[in-house]
């Protein structure tokens, strides 16, 4: 997704706020990489909007926090289905 900065900025942080979405998935979802997403949700957008900023800030802090729950269940599911 090209374009505008700020606009990339302000709709990231709306899919994020909207669906709880992790910074690797919204980056699949606009089609950029994830450190475009986090420079965007880190450094755009509080300039922009701080306060959306703060939401999504907010997503992305509990998404930090449940990382590794997510990569256990991960590798628990990985040897699930090897050993079948």
């Amino acid at each position: 997704m090209k374009g505008n900065m700020e606009e990339r900025a302000e709709q990231l942080a709306q899919y994020i706020i909207e669906n709880r979405a992790t910074v690797r998935a919204a980056a699949g979802k606009f089609g950029i990489s994830k450190s475009t997403v986090h420079k965007d949700i880190t450094e755009r957008l509080p300039r922009i909007n701080p306060a959306l900023a703060a939401l999504a800030r907010q997503v992305l802090d509990v998404n930090k926090q449940e990382r590794h729950i997510r990569g256990g269940i991960a590798t628990k599911e990985k040897y699930l289905h090897e050993h079948r």
